[in-house]
C-alpha cells in the first residue's frame, strides 16, 4: 500500500470518517471542507496521479466514479446536484499523491470552478 496518507486510510492503518467502502475503493469525510458536503472517494489501490493510471485501471476508474454517485445519494445531494473534482498535480491543487475524487454539494456551485 502506499505511504501516502491516503494510502494509509485505505489500508486501515489511519482511521477517517469512513462514508462508503468495498472492496476497490474507501470514501471519507475531507478534513478540510470546501463545501457542506465534501467527500474523497479513493482507490484502494495506490495510484499517485491521474497521469499514472494505466488502461488496466479502467474498471478501477469507473468504480471510483459510481462510488461518487453511491456517496452522493447516501448524503442527499444527488437530486439537488453536486460536482466531482479530480486535481492532477501540483499545479491543479493536488496535495496528496494518492488519486482521489472529490464529492462537493450541499450548496450552489459556481462557474468556473477555480
Amino acid at each position: 500500500m502506499s505511504d501516502t496518507i491516503f494510502g494509509k486510510i485505505a489500508s486501515g492503518e489511519m482511521s477517517a470518517d469512513i462514508v462508503y467502502e468495498d472492496d476497490d475503493v474507501v470514501a471519507f469525510r475531507d478534513i478540510s471542507p470546501q463545501a457542506p458536503t465534501h467527500v474523497l472517494v479513493i482507490p484502494r489501490k495506490p495510484i499517485p496521479t491521474l497521469n499514472d493510471a494505466a488502461p488496466e485501471d479502467a474498471e478501477l476508474l469507473g468504480k471510483l466514479l459510481l462510488a461518487a454517485a453511491k456517496v452522493a445519494a447516501a448524503e442527499g445531494i444527488a437530486e439537488g446536484g453536486y460536482r466531482t473534482i479530480v486535481n492532477c498535480n501540483a499545479g491543479a491543487g493536488q496535495t496528496v499523491f494518492h488519486l482521489h475524487l472529490h464529492v462537493l454539494g450541499g450548496r450552489p456551485m459556481q462557474w468556473p470552478p477555480g
